[in-house]
């Protein structure tokens, strides 16, 4: 179990206090100390290139001083500490995740469409965090072009379909499954793009590789994709032509010949295929890729 806190920002505004009530919930699951962090800006003359977070004193800091009171009566609070941080929020909330187990925070987002309901913060902690981030958005809003939710509680994650992170989606379906919540997947960049270029769905393609074939939750994040893109099919590919696509036309795009042979490894983010090329030998793409290996994550 990871001993890093669990961080809540807060800035006195009714959208922290429900980030905080959350945070609290979490850190006592996590069985993990809580972190309230109050994120003063800069002065409105600063100079706005500079970026790094100044301390600050917490106990000279009434929205602090307010999250004391709040939570000074809460049965079985764990243990807290308090700290103020001078910066600009959107650079200062994602370095907050190098030191966290969770960073939670309120939506201040106030415009009617998906991009906006997170707000500039909540976007920026959520892109660039180094831990998982939760933003707790205002109840009852609801997003311009989206059908209306359905009764109770839902988690939503974001997802970039041609290149889906097992972490991110484990931990939204493990949040889900904890709340009793429906689980919502929020396609990000692929279909969007394709769409605002006016491609039609049936020339969308989804390739994976063998770290989704071997993935102990696949069944359930190709489900997600789907559900994500309006029923656009993932198709894993085979050993054989993942390791084409990459050892074999990653060794030709580097190298005009290759005489005796070599042994590549492509190492992408998710699967490594590794194998033998020799360009000396007549149709050594199809036999250096029907002869390759391809391993999922950790090899």
């Amino acid at each position: 179990m990871s001993t890093l806190p669990v961080i809540a920002a807060v800035d006195g505004s009714d959208d922290s206090l429900r980030a905080l009530d959350l945070a609290l919930d979490e850190a006592r699951r996590r069985e993990a100390s809580l972190r309230v962090v109050h994120v003063r800006q800069y002065a409105a003359w600063a100079r706005p290139d500079v970026l790094l977070a100044g301390a600050a004193d917490a106990d000279d800091d009434p929205v602090l001083d307010r999250v004391r009171t709040y939570l000074e009566d809460r049965p079985d609070r764990p243990r807290t500490e308090y700290r103020g941080v001078e910066g600009a929020p959107g650079a200062v909330l994602p370095e907050l995740g190098s030191t966290a187990q969770l960073l939670v925070l309120g939506s201040r987002g106030r415009g009617g469409f998906a991009s906006l309901l997170l707000g500039s913060n909540g976007m920026a902690a959520a892109r660039d965090a180094e831990c998982p981030v939760i933003v707790v958005p205002r109840p009852g809003r609801e997003v311009e072009g989206e059908a209306p939710a359905g009764p109770g509680p839902r988690v939503v994650v974001g997802l970039h379909v041609d290149s889906p992170d097992d972490a991110t989606l484990d931990f939204a379906f493990t949040e889900a499954a904890l709340r009793g919540a429906r689980l919502q997947v929020v396609a990000a960049e692929f279909h969007r793009i394709a769409v605002s270029h006016g491609v039609p769905q049936e020339q969308f393609y989804v390739f994976a590789t063998e770290a989704m074939r071997r993935a102990d939750n696949a069944a359930d994040m190709l489900s997600a994709i789907a559900d994500a893109t309006n029923g656009i099919g993932v198709q894993i590919l085979e050993p054989a032509v993942e390791t084409l696509c990459g050892a074999v036309m990653g060794s030709r795009s580097g190298f005009v010949g290759v005489p005796g042979g070599a042994l590549f490894l492509d190492l992408g983010g998710g699967s490594v295929q590794m194998t033998w090329v020799d360009t000396d030998v007549d149709g050594y793409e199809t036999k250096a890729a029907t002869t390759g290996t391809s391993m999922g994550y950790g090899a």
